[in-house]
């Protein structure tokens, strides 16, 4: 059993890491668009005159565990594939924790929305099917001589549940019926409050406002920011990621001196 879950994993991980590293480098490479660069995982965590780099290392690392294990039959770069996946899960989880408002960056641009649970999870899937293929030891040969129905049903359940937990499905939609990218698109303020008020951190702020109504709002990039006034003098300053069926919401209290009285939490819309 744990043979045939690993000859359904190769071809998952070869497929995905190839398409990663596809992506990033077309990302990296468009120089009309090297301001993306600033919103995603791999780019945002090093000094901005390194983040094209750090981009192109990225993928060609992703290049070279797919030459490794499909090329060379190597057993050292199917345990490097695992500790890829699990670096990216932490450093995905630790994103999500320090920079809310930047992307996973994972297949490039089109990863641009904020790193969520589903990403962080996503990744752990890789790194657990990477690590059943490196304890098994199984080789694109193998994988090929092994091959059968139930090797590809559980392909398919493997597939299945990858794109359950990708955002870049939705956004990819999303950009096909609009045909622009969330940033650049006319989205009407009132259409951010009403996605606001369907979120839990509407209703677990709503008993320390003072007025329903914000007394200021402003755009950045795929984000509409919204300021209440609070109780005792402080503000709560809500952010609604504007793509997606269920976005993502951010709230801030922050008190007169502008300190942050209430660190940043999140939560999705019930709807859009």
């Amino acid at each position: 059993m744990l043979i045939t879950a690993a000859v359904a994993a190769l071809p998952i991980l070869t497929l995905l890491l190839i398409m990663g590293g596809v992506a990033k480098l077309i990302s990296a490479g468009d120089d009309a668009r090297q301001g993306a660069l600033n919103r995603l995982g791999p780019a945002v965590l090093v000094p901005e005159r390194f983040r094209r780099a750090a981009m192109l290392c990225c993928a060609l690392g992703e290049f070279a565990l797919v030459a490794g294990q499909l090329v060379a039959d190597l057993a050292v770069a199917r345990w490097l594939t695992v500790v890829f996946f699990t670096i990216s899960t932490y450093v995905l989880w630790d994103l999500r924790r320090r920079r809310p408002d930047v992307g996973c960056g994972c297949f490039g641009e089109v990863s641009s929305a904020p790193v969520g649970l589903r990403s962080v999870a996503r990744t752990a899937v890789l790194a657990v099917l990477a690590a059943v293929v490196a304890t098994t030891d199984v080789g694109p040969a193998e994988a090929l001589s092994r091959a059968s129905w139930t090797a590809a049903a559980w392909a398919a359940c493997g597939l299945a549940l990858l794109l359950s937990l990708s955002p870049e499905v939705e956004e990819t939609f999303s950009r096909l019926r609009h045909r622009a990218p969330c940033e650049e698109r006319s989205i009407p303020a009132g259409r951010a409050l009403s996605r606001l008020r369907s979120s839990t951190e509407w209703r677990a702020h709503a008993d320390v406002l003072e007025s329903d109504e914000p007394f200021d709002s402003w755009r950045e990039l795929c984000w509409r920011f919204l300021a209440f006034p609070g109780r005792g003098g402080t503000e709560v300053v809500f952010a609604v990621y504007l793509s997606g069926r269920r976005p993502a919401v951010r709230v801030a209290v922050v008190g007169q001196d502008g300190t942050l009285v209430q660190p940043i939490q999140e939560s999705i819309a019930v709807s859009a």
